[in-house]
């Protein structure tokens, strides 16, 4: 899919959604674009029909960008998932189109952390059933299925940013802390690597959940992980909604076999504030619900607002995909009068010698220039001064590589 796109920075149009923090328009806005934020998602449909005309997109973790809103957006040029996640995104087809996906991978880190402690210290306490029976008027002083968290053993399953950092608070509260992930990770402090699934579910008193929400973990953890877990352990799940069988976890919780659970995230949410929320989980005195807000504090908002709009702001005027999630990630400062030429093209090799060679016929002087590859696909970016024909720019559009042409002055 070959797109040309050259932006007249005042009429960049932006569309924010899900309550995207203010500090994100504000910042977004004094770059002179035309900012529209929406309270709520869209679904494909409604997203189909606002897509059109808009340069930049940004979403948290409700909005699905698919295929088919991708292919809607006749003039996108970056996505910004003002979250950790991506896979609310078809990452293949943007790549395809050219279209940079940026996120905010460490933001929200420390809120999600701190929310899985403090579930947990509340469930070992039996914080929640004690607070119920106050506000009924029960004065329950009892120690009896309270415990500490100091000596207890965590099982983090999914050893990423947020895996890691809590692997070190849990660690600084007393906790032993045991891991599993399928990719190979470092360890840290004291923390015990476990080299199956079944092994640490066997062997912890507490197990949370830090997966991706790829496809693949789709009803990852059911019936079968449940009964594998210590009678009377904790189970916690902030990553996403369907990697858990929630109709398995009622079971589990139920008849016994789990003490608690805290559950952030859902196979189904609500679209948006004051909507109902549907669940099995509902009315069980053990459990934790919380409206997906792993990462929903105003200094995680702030961060993640400010982050991701700055990534978007420089992609748009230097054509810079430092951290960008699914293309090649380069930086080249930007130079005073120069234009910028930006290619995206298929990796194949001779690109870059193609590219010169097209330049050096129409005597285009190369001020600066930078390549990175990343798998199917290359970035270049090209500065140049003086005069160019569109005829260069006809040339680079036309060559069977190209995948997008933009040109930033």
């Amino acid at each position: 899919m070959e797109r040309t796109m050259m932006i007249d920075q005042a009429k960049v149009r932006v569309l924010l959604l899900e309550s995207i923090h203010p500090d994100a328009v504000s910042r977004l806005e004094a770059e002179g674009y035309q900012v529209e934020a929406l309270r709520n998602a869209l679904d494909e449909a409604e997203l189909i029909d606002r897509i059109p005309g808009v340069h930049l997109l940004g979403i948290r973790s409700k909005t699905q960008v698919t295929a088919k809103v991708l292919e809607a957006a006749d003039s996108l040029v970056a996505i910004g998932a003002f979250c950790i996640g991506t896979d609310q995104i078809d990452l293949g087809t943007a790549s395809r189109a050219g279209i940079a996906v940026f996120n905010a991978p460490f933001s929200n880190t420390r809120s999600v952390v701190e929310l899985a402690l403090a579930e947990i210290i509340a469930i070992t306490r039996r914080l929640t059933e004690k607070n119920e029976l106050m506000h009924s008027g029960v004065w329950d002083k009892a120690a009896n299925g309270s415990h500490e968290v100091r000596g207890r053993r965590l099982g983090i399953v999914g050893y990423g940013n947020i895996g890691t950092q809590l692997s070190v608070l849990a660690e600084n509260l007393g906790m032993h802390v045991s891991f599993f992930d399928t990719a190979d990770k470092l360890a840290l402090g004291n923390a015990q690597r476990c080299s199956s699934l079944d092994e640490l579910l066997a062997s912890t008193d507490v197990v949370t959940l830090h997966v991706d929400g790829r496809p693949g973990n789709s009803g990852f953890f059911g019936a079968e992980q449940f009964a594998r877990m210590r009678q009377g352990a904790i189970f916690l799940n902030l990553s996403r909604g369907i990697v858990v069988d929630h109709v398995a976890l009622r079971e589990a919780l139920t008849s016994g076999h789990l003490s608690g659970a805290a559950v952030d995230v859902f196979p189904k949410e609500p679209k948006g504030r004051g909507d109902e929320f549907v669940s099995e989980l509902r009315g069980l005195p053990n459990v934790i619900l919380t409206p997906h807000i792993g990462g929903s504090t105003e200094e995680a908002q702030a961060d993640i607002g400010d982050f991701v709009a700055n990534k978007l702001a420089h992609f748009v005027h230097e054509g810079n995909t430092t951290l960008s999630v699914n293309l090649p990630s380069v930086a080249l400062p930007a130079q005073a009068g120069m234009s910028r030429i930006v290619h995206v093209h298929v990796n194949m090799p001779g690109v870059l010698a193609q590219v010169n060679s097209i330049l050096a016929e129409h005597q285009v002087n190369v001020e600066g220039q930078l390549l990175s590859t990343r798998g199917e696909y290359g970035y270049l970016i090209t500065d140049i001064s003086g005069e160019y024909s569109d005829d260069v720019l006809e040339r680079l559009r036309g060559m069977s590589q190209t995948v997008r042409l933009r040109v930033l002055s």
